[in-house]
């Protein structure tokens, strides 16, 4: 048949060689919908120019074929093993599909198959490639065991089978291939099973990779026999016992990576003898004891412990290693002092020895090499005052010290340090005043002074912080007026002076800030007006002026406020309280104020005013009930209609209200409201209603139905393939996840109401609609580049903030352009977590789901095959959001014809560039920052869950991009998967993997 072919070709191919023909018939068997095969010309007489031909410059036959990224389609062309001096060959990333016949191809040496479409179980022939070195099928869908022939390949030096669905055990025959240098089965369902000792026998193994491979029992002896190892990876598994001392014999390794398993014992003393080693991480086992001296003498950039049992003091060796850059051990029992010449030999990045016991004073010398980039040092027992070389470590950006024994003053520089962003100082002891130098700290967004001993005014040079967000400087003893200057900080949202001693009058420049969320200036000594400004101030729903000199009346402005928290109390104030204040919400915020009247009790409560206002309510009481009697007597129409509203009061009463913030109208106002010309959205679980109270505020209400089967099974929303229970589950993950956490890029819950039959949920309103929804409507085409960009920040913060401040972390497991809701401001916010799901206490997200949750098209590819959830999910669906922002193109959509938006986008990068892949109604004035974002947006949405940055290190990777900072950004989505270095950061426990 083959033959046949080839004759009918040959009037029109007569000057093309035996091998331009096979190659043509490779051609015409394959799918090819982006013309990458364009250049295989029949007319030429040879394919060595053709696209991903290379032949040898002797003989002119082709030696190898590299097709990857090509989004070619079709079976393996089995045809192409008649290329009888082929020596290497690549498909990687195509949609390349079984059978797998290539036991023809004997001159074989590389073949690359990883991140196709191939299934069943891996050909047990291919050990019979004679001269194969190189077998790589990472991220396919093969199943079963690794056939037991492979342990008969006679030159194999690199066997990669990351992320299949192979689920039998590791076998011990590996260790027979004595040729091998990387093997790397991470990301496998394996069946639960140990570490074969026989891989000992791999003498020649420079790579080991056995990352979340399902393994028990301990790491065998056997190990350490691999002299020639440079990178041993056994992370996120169950291992058990203690390290070997025999991983002393692994004399060229460089990184050991044991993190995430349940370890124990102590670390031994025998690592000290790996002087190449580099990268130590043993975080989140169950280790004990102290960290070795010997191990502390080696050359370590990074020496990772956290979320250990270590106790006792932190061996004064650590000190004395020329290279260390990072030094995390938080969450341990450390206990002493730190060593006194810490950072003086070494170029100290980062140090975080959060939550521990260590006390004594902080070493002189953490910044001697002028690198310290983050100092944190929360909950310990530290006491003394801070370093004054700390005021001269201009490479500083975040400094936390909360929770510590700190005191004295702080040195002058500190105060003006030009690249901190954060500066906490929590619970100290420190003294002195605020220093002028302030003014130069021009990129500081949190400035937390709380629970200290601080004195005098606020320097008026703290205008100068335009980046300010938050000024928390409670619980001190500052005096003085605020400073005109405060008034001037645009970008600020949290002010919050309380427990000072503060005077003078609150100027009316207040109006300015129009990003103030919470103003907080209790127990002061402020006096004059409330400034009829403060009701200006459109997204405050935090006022605390209670405990003040305030006089006066109570402005009327404050009405158009949406307060959840109002506090008024023991001033001075007088008048009447503004009508739309007067509710059951606020009845204590207006106490201890002898001339201020309302409707609320213990306000101007006089005995015979009192009286009046009975007298004046009875009245009224009989006028309302006269006429209901009047109207009820003249129709038994009215009585039948006034039994029907009777009955469904009764029915409203059932209704149970959950609250999680105060609160400006009850269930009843909600309830009323829930007509159809109110619906805004419908969808398989219920509708959601836009209603407008009578406060002015507006609210969006989610209503969910528990149908029957039948209803469910009827619904026509395709994503969300509900079940019985499924909208009970929903309701009960929503009310679970937003009813505790709080920030400003999540959406806001603000109660629940339930019955036997429906559930509300109750958000605040966000004008602008989903992304999804505004992107892809007309008026997506005017959203500007400094809009979507802004968007993407926003939306990147609140994924970081589940991920790693929320405690336990949380999954969204739904990310998409429709659950990211926008403002008035075109702010985003996080939404609908109807299936988020919480990473247990361990740390460790669940294994895996029943069902696959999500949207198509944002579904990272691990998630879809094995149905193993965690944060990496969410950052590939955030890194498909990116890709749609930018591109303003559907995840799925038939313009982008087979592939779906990721393949699409690397496709027409590697073809036609940049400017093809950004949506054309962007200015392509922002082309150079618009690259680095679709960057960002690859890196997100890595086929490998290990190569996608952290959400934390992708905020900080957008935030650098916003200040034009290069670093980090150049590297892209690559075809290969070879390893990769990766650090963490820390914070308080939580952390984020970075390419290094």
């Amino acid at each position: 048949m083959h033959l046949l072919f080839l004759l009918l070709l040959l009037p029109t191919v007569f000057s093309l060689n035996q091998e331009g023909l096979i190659l043509q018939q490779v051609k015409h068997s394959l799918q090819d919908p982006d013309s990458s095969l364009s250049t295989w010309n029949p007319q030429d007489p040879s394919p060595c120019q053709w696209t991903g031909v290379s032949c040898s410059p002797s003989s002119s036959s082709v030696t190898s074929i590299n097709l990857s990224n090509s989004n070619l389609a079709g079976p393996f062309p089995s045809l192409i093993c008649h290329l009888t001096n082929l020596t290497h060959l690549s498909f990687s990333n195509t949609s390349i599909t079984s059978p797998l016949n290539i036991t023809a191809c004997k001159s074989l040496k590389t073949l690359d198959l990883s991140q196709c479409l191939l299934t069943g179980v891996i050909p047990h022939t291919l050990p019979d490639l004679p001269l194969l070195t190189s077998l790589d099928l990472s991220g396919n869908n093969f199943s079963g065991d690794i056939p037991e022939t492979f342990g008969k390949f006679q030159k194999l030096e690199t066997l990669s089978l990351i992320s299949n669905l192979l689920d039998g055990t590791i076998p011990p025959f590996l260790g027979n291939i004595s040729s091998l240098k990387t093997l790397n089965l991470s990301y496998n369902p394996f069946t639960p099973g140990r570490i074969p000792p026989e891989l000992g026998n791999l003498t020649n193994l420079q790579v080991l990779w056995l990352t979340e491979c399902n393994l028990i029992g301990e790491i065998p002896d056997s190990l350490g026999r691999l002299s020639k190892l440079v990178d041993l990876d056994l992370s996120f598994n169950n291992l058990v016992g203690p390290i070997p001392n025999s991983l002393g014999g692994l004399t060229n390794v460089v990184q050991i990576e044991l993190y995430n398993n349940s370890l124990t014992g102590a670390i031994p003393v025998e690592l000290g003898n790996l002087k190449s080693l580099r990268f130590f991480d043993a975080a989140d086992n169950k280790l004990t004891g102290t960290v070795p001296d010997e191990l502390c003498l080696l050359p370590l950039e990074s020496l990772n412990l956290y979320e250990n049992d270590l106790e006792g003091e932190l061996p004064g060796s650590v000190a004395l290693s020329p290279n260390l850059n990072e030094l995390k051990i938080f969450g341990n029992r450390f206990s002493g002092e730190l060593p006194r010449d810490l950072g003086v030999n070494s170029p100290l990045r980062l140090i975080d020895v959060s939550e521990n016991g260590f006390s004594g004073e902080l070493p002189a010398g953490l910044c001697a090499r002028g690198k310290l980039e983050e100092l944190l040092v929360l909950r310990n027992s530290f006491s003394g005052g801070l370093p004054e070389s700390l005021g001269d470590c201009r490479s500083l950006t975040r400094v936390r010290l909360a929770y510590n024994r700190f005191s004295g003053l702080i040195p002058v520089g500190f105060w003006g340090l030009p690249h901190v962003s954060l500066l906490e100082m929590i619970n100290n002891s420190f003294s002195g005043e605020v220093s002028r130098t302030i003014g130069g700290a021009l990129n500081l967004s949190m400035l937390v002074l709380t629970n200290n001993e601080f004195t005098g005014a606020l320097p008026e040079e703290i205008g100068s912080l335009d980046k300010l967000n938050e000024l928390s400087a409670s619980g001190n003893k500052f005096n003085g007026s605020l400073p005109d200057g405060l008034m001037s900080l645009v970008e600020l949202g949290t002010l919050d002076l309380h427990g000072n001693r503060f005077s003078g009058e609150l100027s009316s420049k207040i109006k300015s800030l129009k990003k103030l969320n919470e103003l907080n200036l209790a127990d002061n000594e402020f006096s004059g007006k409330i400034p009829e400004e403060i009701g200006s101030l459109s997204v405050l729903n935090y006022l605390d002026l209670s405990g003040n000199l305030f006089s006066g009346e109570i402005p009327v402005s404050l009405q158009g406020l949406k307060l959840n928290q109002l506090n008024l109390s023991n001033n001075r104030l007088t008048g009447e309280i503004p009508g739309s204040l007067e509710k059951e919400m606020y009845k204590n915020s207006f106490l201890g104020n002898p001339g201020l009247c309302g409707d609320i009790k213990g306000l101007c409560g006089s005995e015979d005013e009192a009286k009046s206002k009975g007298y004046a309510w009875l009245l009224r009481s009989i006028f309302v009930l006269a006429v209901i009697v009047f109207v009820a007597g003249l129709s038994w129409f009215y009585f039948k209609y006034m039994i029907f509203k009777k009955a469904r009061a009764v029915e409203r009463s059932k209704w149970t209200l959950m609250s999680f913030h105060k609160l400006g109208f009850s269930e009843n106002e909600i309830l009323e409201s829930l007509d159809e010309e109110n619906v805004v959205g419908a969808g398989a679980s219920g509708k959601v209603y836009k209603v407008v109270l009578t406060n002015g505020e507006t609210v969006a209400v989610k209503r969910l139905w528990t149908g029957s089967v039948k209803e469910i099974e009827d619904t026509d929303d395709p994503e969300k393939g509900e079940r019985p229970g499924v909208q009970d589950e929903a309701f009960e993950a929503e009310v679970e996840t937003l009813g505790k956490i709080r920030h400003k890029n999540i959406v806001k819950l603000w109660c629940c109401c339930t019955t036997r039959d429906c559930k509300l949920l109750v958000y605040e309103y966000m004008p602008n609609g989903s992304l999804g929804d505004l992107l892809h409507s007309s008026k997506g085409g005017t959203l500007g580049w400094e809009t979507r960009f802004k968007i993407i920040l926003d939306a990147a913060e609140g994924l970081s903030y589940l991920h790693h401040d929320c405690v336990p972390a949380i999954v969204h497991r739904d990310v998409k352009s429709n659950n990211i809701l926008i403002d008035g401001d075109y702010g985003a916010k996080v939404a609908d977590f109807g299936v988020a799901k919480v990473v247990d206490l361990t740390g460790k997200a669940p294994k895996s789901m029943s069902v696959i949750a999500g949207s198509c098209g944002y579904i990272a590819p691990e998630y879809a095959y094995t149905l193993r959830v965690n944060e990496k999910s969410d950052i590939y669906s955030f890194g498909v959001v990116i890709l749609e922002i930018v591109t303003r193109k559907r995840p799925v959509d038939p313009e982008l014809g087979e592939k779906d938006l990721v393949k699409w986008v690397c496709s027409t990068l590697d073809q036609k560039g940049v400017e093809h892949v950004i949506d054309p109604k962007l200015d392509l004035c922002y082309k150079e920052e618009i690259s680095k974002i679709i960057n960002v947006g690859l890196l997100c949405t890595s086929p490998l869950p290990i190569n996608r940055p952290s959400m934390r290190r992708v905020v900080k990777m957008l935030q650098e991009i916003g200040g034009g900072d290069d670093e980090s950004l150049s590297k892209t989505r690559s075809g290969k998967l070879t390893p990769y270095y990766y650090e963490e950061t820390s914070d308080q426990g939580s952390s984020a993997w970075e390419t290094k």
